[in-house]
């Protein structure tokens, strides 16, 4: 017998209305109709159990291995390096959500988003559904939410069971009471707190007796928590998903990455990592990563010496004056303001101006080399000589490709570059040109012009922090994190870069840049973990179809494993 779960949820939210007892169906768009075998109960009725241990970092987990934790990872897909959010409240809405901070924007403990924080400040502010919202429209099941922190309980008010609470042991005791009690029970999410007041007394470090010993009392209450799901009178008939994770490592401050564990008595182990490199495909004229508010950091100004390096790798050759990176104006005739980088007909080229600044318009300086398809190094520098009044009195641009110095421009009539328009790699929002689709891996923004023997010496540098000019990095982005967002800055000062529009992580396998250190390929599946993973992971096991319009980062990765536990 096979039955159609769009028209059954259609019947029943008609038949509650008649009833009275549900004030009005909501109007969400309906995923596509699946039509599935029914199948006996001793099937397993899929269920979700989610427990966050907040502030509990990957690789202090791994050190302590707490019992109940380790004996699960014998049948889990598991990391210790799940990638880390911005805080409290950015971890717990990206669980909840399935999206990156990138896009819900969300960090201050009020649960509400910053005004004016989005990556374009015009565009509609969205907000997005959590998971049990999707859950309770797709299926007949009820919620659990159980916190002790009040505005994560506020905030997840659409829960049918939230019950208050105000410690870890408590969180642990209204589980256990849910779980005994409640055989409708279709999701529960756990939140326990003190691991994470812990590691703000002494660190959040195994070393840390106060830090170690809440690790090991979260355990015990997770281990407590399993006995009773295994207790439920009718657990021979359900089929649960049990994932165990942290909304970062760390403080909420000064977060760190995290963990995962997601648990099935009928999974294999697995490690959830990135294998490869795993860069961004930008290839359309909406894909682009920009830093939102630089603060000034990056503007070039009239006097201020830079130099920018960008390994890329393009996919055609077959191009007609694309941009892919800069800080300008629009190029509009010969009127410009800042600098920009493009692909004309298969050369490295960069245009500047200071139209808007009293300076002169577009100036084009093009290399010889052609970058092909292969990966290479591209560089810029502006070299600027003040005089003793603070003004520039020469300026310089160079271009060079893997470190050799291939043209010399000066750009002193130009006046300033400065510009309001924010950094940004990919195509300019506005530009008319058609994008070519490329690659970009290590990007480094250094606040003084290098010279070329130190270009030259460095190209393919693969730990950036033996750059003789270190101190001098204000942005150093590896641009492969493999999933969600963001771009995160590993120099000593700088913003991350946030991505947006229509963008694809790929994976090169081992096609590494020159200045990324190979590592071995253990798998075929890179699987970077993250905490928008969670409501995809529910999702998927719960059967509910994701729609292109929830707009979730996170990915339902166990597809990947189906032959372990679909017989």
């Amino acid at each position: 017998m096979k039955t159609n779960h769009k028209i059954y949820n259609i019947l029943l939210c008609v038949c509650a209305i008649g009833l009275l007892t549900y004030s009005g169906c909501k109007k969400y768009a309906n995923p596509p109709a699946i039509y599935e075998d029914l199948k006996p109960l001793s099937a397993g009725q899929r269920k979700i159990l989610v427990i966050s241990i907040d502030g509990l970092t990957g690789s202090e987990l791994q050190t302590v291995a707490p019992t109940n934790i380790t004996t699960l990872q014998k049948n889990a897909k598991y990391s210790y390096n799940t990638l880390k959010t911005a805080s409290d409240a950015a971890g717990w809405v990206s669980m909840l959500t399935g999206t990156s901070f990138v896009k819900h924007q969300i960090s201050t403990d009020n649960f509400e988003r910053a005004a004016g924080s989005g990556v374009d400040e015009h565009a509609p502010i969205v907000s997005y559904r959590n998971v049990f919202d999707y859950i309770t429209q797709y299926k007949s099941v009820k919620t659990a939410f159980v916190t002790p922190w009040a505005n994560l309980r506020n905030y997840m008010k659409n829960a049918d069971f939230a019950p208050v609470v105000a410690t870890d042991i408590a969180v642990k005791d209204s589980t256990v009471s849910i779980l005994n009690s409640q055989t409708g029970l279709g999701t529960i999410f756990v939140n326990f707190r003190e691991v994470e007041a812990a590691g703000a007394n002494g660190g959040y470090v195994a070393t840390n007796d106060n830090y170690k010993n809440a690790i090991v009392k979260a355990d015990e209450y997770v281990g407590n928590i399993l006995t009773a799901l295994k207790a439920r009178k009718n657990y021979a008939n359900e089929d649960w998903l049990v994932i165990l994770t942290s909304n970062h490592g760390g403080s909420s401050a000064n977060p760190t990455n995290g963990f995962t564990l997601v648990y099935n008595p009928a999974f294999k182990p697995f490690e959830l990592k990135k294998s490869g490199f795993n860069p961004v495909l930008f290839s359309t004229n909406t894909s682009r990563a920009v830093t939102p508010n630089d603060n000034g950091l990056y503007d070039v100004g009239d006097t201020k010496s830079i130099t920018v390096q960008m390994e890329t790798k393009f996919n055609s050759t077959n191009v007609y004056y694309p941009t892919f990176f800069g800080k300008s104006t629009n190029l509009n005739g010969s009127t410009i303001t800042g600098w920009q980088w493009g692909h004309y007909g298969d050369q490295f080229s960069v245009t500047v101006g200071g139209s808007a600044n009293g300076g002169s318009g577009k100036l084009q300086v093009n290399t010889t080399t052609a970058p092909g398809t292969d990966w290479h190094t591209l560089t810029m520098s502006i070299n600027t000589t003040v005089n003793a009044q603070g003004a520039a009195s020469a300026r310089t641009l160079k271009l060079y490709v893997d470190g050799n110095l291939e043209a010399t421009s000066d750009i002193l009539s130009r006046k300033s570059l400065t510009t309001t328009e924010v950094l940004r790699v990919g195509h300019r929002t506005g530009d008319s040109d058609t994008p070519t689709p490329f690659y970009g891996a290590n990007l480094a923004f250094f606040n003084v012009a290098l010279s070329d023997a130190v270009i030259k010496a460095n190209v393919g540098l693969k730990d950036i922090t033996k750059h003789p000019n270190y101190n001098n990095l204000v942005g150093f982005w590896p641009m492969d994190e493999g999933t969600e967002g963001t771009f995160f800055n590993k120099a000593p000062v700088g913003y991350n870069m946030s991505l947006s529009g229509v963008y694809n992580w790929a994976n090169l396998g081992n096609a590494y840049p020159p200045g990324t250190t190979p590592e071995p390929i253990t798998s075929s599946l890179s699987i970077p973990s993250t905490v928008s993973d969670v409501s995809a992971l529910t999702l998927y096991w719960m059967k509910i179809n994701i729609l292109p319009d929830f707009g979730f980062d996170g990915k339902p990765y166990l597809k990947n494993f189906e032959l372990e536990f679909l017989k």
